[in-house]
């Protein structure tokens, strides 16, 4: 379910910085616009809720796989780990914000922060396991 969630998620940001944001190069700003539009009544309907469902299950993943800290530090494993959480943390509540409250996101308004750390956090769940 995590995974799905993350693909949803991560896969519209994609999408979003790669290709929907090129069409004003090939369109009048007011189809662009309406475009946009068209596409992004349907997105807000999934994306949102897929972010939430990520944060939920990744948070329970983090605590059955975190384990003891020994010898009076975190191993590297649990460094990587508490990096991931921490960024997909501050992505589910600045979703969760913006979707039920209406808030405007902090500080970065596009979506090229979020894929970034969309991308990081994929890095890290790669390199976390060394």
């Amino acid at each position: 379910m995590h995974i799905y969630a993350v693909f949803i998620y991560g896969g519209f940001l994609f999408v979003d910085n790669l290709f929907l944001s090129k069409m004003p190069q090939s369109l009048t700003p007011e189809e662009s616009a309406r475009a946009r539009e068209a596409i992004m009544m349907h997105v807000r309907k999934v994306v949102p809720y897929a972010l939430l469902v990520a944060v939920g299950t990744g948070i329970y993943m983090f605590t059955q796989v975190f384990g003891a800290i020994e010898n009076g530090g975190l191993s590297y494993f649990q460094t990587m780990l508490a990096i991931k959480a921490f960024l997909g943390l501050w992505l589910g509540i600045r979703g969760f914000n913006q979707k039920f409250f209406g808030m405007n996101p902090w500080l970065f308004k596009s979506h090229i922060f979020p894929f970034s750390l969309v991308l990081v956090m994929i890095l890290l769940s790669q390199i976390m396991y060394l």
